[in-house]
């Protein structure tokens, strides 16, 4: 049985760190934003509070959500200008610090690629390390629904990325950070889950965690006991 302490020793000496995305790296919900922005936030966001919860599957809440959207891509684009996603504070610096340490930083999200991909270059987190949906339009930019071939997509997914992560790298240590039911699930095979609640406390999430923080500050801590 993994310990508290068995899950720090890990995420010192850990190869990869894949981090979620929305309410962990981000301080919001790409995709309550994205339906807020379109006029139909409230519907959107209880739907994601069941998804979170696990008590729907993945891909049939994702696709419930878009349906309701159904956002053009020039709205994405305004969203991203208007409202970029806020970073959590000390995301910055614990990224930087872990690429100091040549740690391979990845972010696995079932949210959007295109949000993701903003947040990924802010952090100097190469684009190559984003799994993300992928939302896609007619030439005319209208919603013509998501790539439902991704991994991501699915419940399920992130453990998915993850082990094609270790295939692919030859990673033996792989932490995965993250404050919902998909991150928590993708472990194993991440080899420790760190359950997060900087932005928003998941009961279930705390519950089940080995380790559970509440800010990046405490991870950064961790690391500077090497």
């Amino acid at each position: 049985m993994t310990t508290q302490s068995q899950t720090q020793e890990m995420f010192r000496r850990a190869e990869a760190v894949c981090f979620d995305v929305d309410s962990t790296v981000i301080k919001e919900e790409g995709i309550d934003e994205l339906a807020k922005f379109c006029g139909v936030g409230d519907a959107v966001t209880e739907m994601t509070r069941n998804a979170m919860g696990g008590s729907v599957t993945f891909k049939k809440a994702l696709s419930e959500r878009l349906s309701i959207i159904r956002c053009s891509r020039e709205q994405v684009n305004k969203l991203l200008t208007d409202h970029p996603p806020q970073l959590t504070a000390g995301i910055k610096e614990l990224v930087d610090r872990l690429h100091e340490r040549n740690v391979k930083v990845f972010l696995i999200s079932g949210g959007f690629r295109c949000i993701v991909e903003h947040v990924a270059t802010q952090l100097d987190i190469p684009l190559d390390h984003v799994y993300a949906n992928r939302l896609k339009f007619y030439f005319n930019g209208e919603y013509a629904g998501f790539d439902d071939s991704q991994p991501t997509a699915e419940s399920g997914g992130k453990g998915r990325v993850i082990s094609m992560l270790k295939e692919q790298y030859g990673f033996k240590t792989v932490v995965m950070i993250g404050d919902g039911a998909t991150d928590l699930e993708a472990c194993p095979p991440a080899s420790a889950f760190i359950g997060f609640g900087g932005n928003v406390v998941r009961p279930q999430i705390k519950e089940r965690s080995l380790w559970y923080v509440t800010s990046f500050g405490e991870l950064l801590k961790e690391l500077e006991k090497i």
